[in-house]
């Protein structure tokens, strides 16, 4: 059973290496948020450093992360205690420096991760280009061939809206703040910080080991679990709890930059369970196949193995690739095409159970996790065949040559208003889960 799981575990890696869920989260966040009157018409918020907020609050920051770690116990199966020497302790004589270093060891993410004053601008607004910030200010992975990532500077004491706060916030998990968390990271922090190992994926590879943080396994096939034990080793609950009670914290104490800012990172770990690749360990798969591809891999007979994996992550990638091109083509042109329409739309946004610990497990991933069969068809019939059902063609490696958008516009019209409807479909699901968990936050605000 072990060797089975370990032959799962690397096919997992291997067709999961992009663990970007839906790319740049901030700009489906702007249009899901910017009619939304408690975020569009919420007033300007002062920015201040972190170090700022940890130094007022240390007390009752003390006392919130303590609560973080027994609600973790409760509610979180396979929960890895944190180390009691990390522990967050208030101490008015620390400087301002160990002071941060001890919130973030006691968060367990990245102690070298930035959390620099910065807004990325909404690409539909004109951006000041004296303001802007080189991309290692505010992110400290590399950055990518072709990136259109734009970040300006906030100097303490600015006014700034609470969207773009916000929509800036839901992105930066991204940055850096869960690579190398494990105990075979190639890091002195995950030596100590008690997760274990790298559960799947090569903890060589720092983009690797950001991926059970950003992935959520929760309603797979019992068999799956029976023979893949290490499925229950992830962690966006975790990370979307601590951020949002942080939230709630910083909001009830007079911090609303930060109030806003959490609520941010608290909805990126809730936005990238809505993709269907990133819950689900292989969309469109049955658990059987599945089961048969790795039992014919430990025979070494890889072929099935490898073409499975080619698959999944040509796929995954497509689709991330189509979705990211129509965003970025409808801000550059002022265009609302139909994501920007479901993004916004709030009409389903009371069809749902109303916000709770167990909304991103119960709701947010069982939804995207049924999805995937239907959304792996519809990218199999829509996209052209090389790219989605060839396992000769790596389209992680060619992908900065290839424009979909330009490459569908000529093909079959009905063939791609399917994946159009499939993808804003997500989209709408997309805006009303995010819309719903900051409903949840401020609800809990003001009613503690």
């Amino acid at each position: 059973m072990k060797c089975f799981s370990r032959a799962l575990a690397l096919l997992l890696a291997m067709a999961a290496p992009q663990v970007f869920a839906w790319s740049n989260h901030s700009l489906a966040t702007y249009r899901a948020f910017e009619e939304m009157p408690e975020v569009a018409h919420a007033a300007p918020v002062t920015a201040e450093p972190l170090e700022t907020f940890l130094k007022v609050e240390e007390q009752t920051l003390e006392a919130l992360l303590a609560s973080q770690e027994a609600w973790a116990e409760v509610h979180l199966e396979k929960y890895p205690a944190r180390p009691t020497a990390l522990a967050f302790v208030a101490n008015a004589a620390q400087s301002d420096g160990a002071r941060r270093q001890a919130f973030l060891r006691a968060l367990r993410v990245a102690p070298d991760s930035k959390f620099a004053l910065y807004l990325q601008p909404d690409p539909r607004t004109p951006t000041d280009a004296s303001r802007r910030l080189p991309y290692s200010a505010v992110n400290t992975l590399p950055e990518q061939p072709n990136s259109v990532y734009t970040y300006v500077g906030l100097k303490p004491g600015d006014q700034v809206a609470p969207l773009a706060v916000l929509a800036s916030g839901s992105d930066e998990p991204d940055y850096g703040l869960d690579i190398n968390l494990w105990e075979d990271s190639p890091s002195e922090w995950g030596k100590v910080y008690g997760f274990g190992p790298l559960p799947f994926g090569n903890p060589a590879l720092s983009f690797a080991t950001q991926a059970p943080f950003h992935m959520g396994f929760f309603h797979e096939d019992r068999l799956l679990y029976l023979a893949a034990p290490f499925l229950n080793r992830t962690f966006p609950l975790m990370r979307s709890h601590q951020y949002a009670t942080l939230a709630m914290l910083a909001f009830r104490t007079g911090h609303a930059y930060w109030g806003w800012r959490f609520t941010g990172l608290s909805l990126h770990y809730l936005q990238d369970l809505t993709q269907p690749y990133h819950a689900s360990v292989a969309p469109g798969v049955s658990t059987l196949k599945l089961l048969g591809v790795n039992a014919l891999a430990m025979a070494d007979i890889t072929g099935f193995k490898n073409d499975t994996i080619v698959l999944l992550s040509n796929r995954h990638l497509a689709l991330e690739k189509y979705q990211t091109e129509l965003l970025q083509n409808a801000a550059r042109n002022q265009q609302d095409t139909a994501l920007e329409k479901a993004l916004r739309n709030t009409g389903k946004d009371r069809s749902y159970p109303e916000w709770s610990d167990n909304y991103l497990h119960d709701v947010v991933s069982a939804q995207s996790s049924a999805y995937g069969t239907e959304l792996a068809q519809t990218l199999v019939a829509t996209l052209p065949a090389r790219y989605v059902s060839d396992p000769s063609f790596d389209f992680g490696v060619n992908e900065s040559g290839i424009n979909l958008v330009n490459e569908l516009a000529g093909r079959n019209a009905a063939s791609r208003a399917r994946l159009d409807s499939t993808l804003a479909e997500l989209m709408g699901n997309f805006g009303a889960h995010s819309r719903n968990a900051v409903r949840g936050i401020l609800k809990a605000v003001n009613n503690p």
